[in-house]
């Protein structure tokens, strides 16, 4: 015959405790979902299109394509580079004779201008110098899109 001892019936009792937890759990979590009634369908609002951004003007691409080309210019790391980039440039302009004017001073809106020169002459000035210490502030196209008159001012 075999010996009870103390250990054997409070052993049985915490086994049969724990199944009891783990089936009342299980039960639970189970009534829980069937219980749960199902959401009903939420109406989602037609997506709005993402804002669309307006497009730069003619004048918005002429004047970051000028930039480009007169900082590539200016930094150039050979003359040939620098040639082939005012080639590039000279083919935006009415003709390589296109007046730029600098902007040296202006006060009550009358503006002093520095000797007028041309599109030519400025960006072998830019090639030379290997400065660029103007921007644009004001630019003319003709009507194919080509620049007529160019205004440049100090950066500061």
């Amino acid at each position: 015959m075999k010996k009870r001892t103390i250990q054997s019936p409070v052993s049985r009792l915490l086994t049969l405790a724990l199944f009891g937890l783990l089936a009342l759990g299980a039960c639970k979590s189970k009534k829980k979902v069937v219980a749960a009634p199902e959401p009903a369908p939420v109406e989602q609002p037609a997506p709005t299109p993402p804002p669309v951004a307006p497009q730069p003007s003619a004048e918005e691409v002429a004047v970051g394509k000028l930039e480009n080309y007169f900082n590539s210019v200016s930094q150039s790391s050979n003359v040939d580079a620098a040639n082939r980039t005012i080639n590039e440039a000279l083919a935006m302009f009415s003709n390589q004779e296109t007046p730029v004017l600098i902007v040296i001073h202006e006060e009550n809106g009358i503006k002093d201008y520095d000797e007028p020169t041309t599109i030519s002459k400025y960006l072998n000035y830019l090639k030379d110098t290997k400065k660029n210490l103007n921007f644009i502030s004001d630019i003319r196209l003709d009507g194919s899109g080509r620049v007529s008159e160019l205004e440049l001012r100090r950066k500061k």
